[in-house]
């Protein structure tokens, strides 16, 4: 009953039946907000709009100064109770927009369009007095049609188990997703592509969608077929599911071979235990991702074992001195050339923090990497720190490492 009065809601706001389908999200979203805006002028409408803005930013949160901005591609949506007026200003006075309030009980809101690529500091006030403060990354990229499901495409499928017996890293427990090509059988042999951050990566309905990508580019032949392990960073074992995992700094920012060990001795063969995966022995055919810490993470693991993992695929990579990692650049050139390719990605509103700065550390890196003559690549956006510059980059980024396999 709650969806049919949303989806009429919506409809009656301008948004045609085909954009609010019953099984998706049911929160109102900042455009529909704005939409909305300007047509609820009948009782019931505006007590909807106000019922779904409150849904969408939380009543407690609301009551307690809490809620934060939520972005919608390059709109921004603020909301606050308060009885006096209010409204948003930048960090140093600017005005961003007055509040409209939507009902008497002092629910207010302001939805703007605000410049991508933008870093905007806020504060919500009324008669001067600040409320509630934060910022925004204003970040949007527009994905291909690779990284949207195809009607003619068949899906690989998702199994996913608990690891809680590492010896490599004891007292830890994680989840692994294994993605298996559409159509794969028990012993066949394929090319494989291990994942850091994993869950979240495989996830067809999350920022990066690789097994999306994975079933339209495996299906047209523009990659091998191939066995994604999604491997996630190790909580420990007092934690519960879904808190912020404790080991990821210690397992991904370290130097040395133990993370590869914990896939070759630990991850690898469990999953061919438990699927029948075969994977091809050659190591052109291994590949290994990962963003931040899993980016550094995933080059560790080629430059300690080239002889396994000759493909590196990496966006917004933490080569910068969180554990050391900020020798790579001298490491590479004063070592002998590896037989390792890798990707790069990062961008111009990447991090610069204490540790380093992370668009000066991937330009040093990819300079390194041209000194000594590698098989690299490296793309440049405007992207904050975190995985949207690298989606829609994804398809490309995939061709581009497995050219050379069929």
């Amino acid at each position: 009953m709650r969806f049919v009065l949303l989806s009429l809601f919506l409809v009656a706001a301008g948004f045609s039946s085909a954009q609010v389908k019953p099984g998706a999200q049911t929160h109102i979203t900042p455009r529909q907000i704005a939409a909305a805006l300007g047509k609820a002028s009948q009782p019931a409408a505006q007590k909807e709009l106000h019922d779904q803005v409150m849904k969408l930013f939380g009543r407690q949160n609301l009551t307690q100064g809490r809620a934060a901005a939520k972005i919608e591609t390059t709109t921004v949506a603020w909301a606050i109770i308060d009885p006096k007026p209010a409204r948003v200003v930048q960090q140093d006075g600017t005005l961003i927009g007055e509040m409209t309030a939507l009902t008497d009980d002092g629910l207010q809101v302001l939805v703007t369009e605000m410049p991508n690529f933008s870093e905007i500091g806020y504060r919500v006030e009324s008669e001067g007095m600040p409320h509630l403060a934060g910022t925004v990354h204003v970040e949007h990229f527009e994905y291909t049609a690779d990284s949207q499901p195809q009607k003619d495409v068949p899906q690989g499928r998702l199994e996913k188990f608990e690891w809680s017996t590492s010896e490599v890293f004891p007292d830890t427990v994680r989840d692994v997703t294994v993605y298996l090509p559409a159509g794969f059988q028990a012993g066949e042999e394929t090319c494989l592509m291990v994942w850091q951050d994993g869950s979240r990566h495989v996830d067809p309905n999350g920022s990066m969608r690789v097994s999306v990508v994975f079933d339209n580019l495996i299906h047209k032949k523009e990659m091998p077929r191939t066995v994604g392990v999604f491997i996630d960073p190790g909580r420990m074992k007092k934690q519960k599911p879904g808190e912020k995992a404790a080991n990821r700094g210690f397992e991904y920012d370290s130097l040395g071979d133990a993370y590869a060990r914990f896939l070759l001795e630990e991850i690898l063969p469990e999953v061919g235990k438990r699927y029948q995966t075969k994977f091809r022995p050659q190591p052109e055919a291994w590949a290994i991702a990962g963003g931040s810490s899993g980016g550094i993470c995933s080059f560790t693991v080629a430059w300690e074992k080239p002889d396994k993992f000759r493909k590196v695929l990496s966006w917004v990579g933490s080569f910068v001195d969180l554990r050391g990692g900020d020798v790579y650049p001298s490491l590479i050139r004063a070592g002998e050339r590896k037989p390792i390719r890798i990707y790069l990605l990062d961008g111009e509103n990447d991090l610069d923090n204490k540790f380093g700065n992370w668009p000066i550390a991937n330009k040093q890196m990819a300079a390194a990497l041209k000194y000594k003559d590698y098989d690299f690549r490296i793309d440049w956006t405007k992207c904050f720190h975190g995985s949207k510059g690298m989606a829609p980059n994804l398809p490309e980024a995939l061709r581009w490492l497995w050219r050379d396999v069929k």
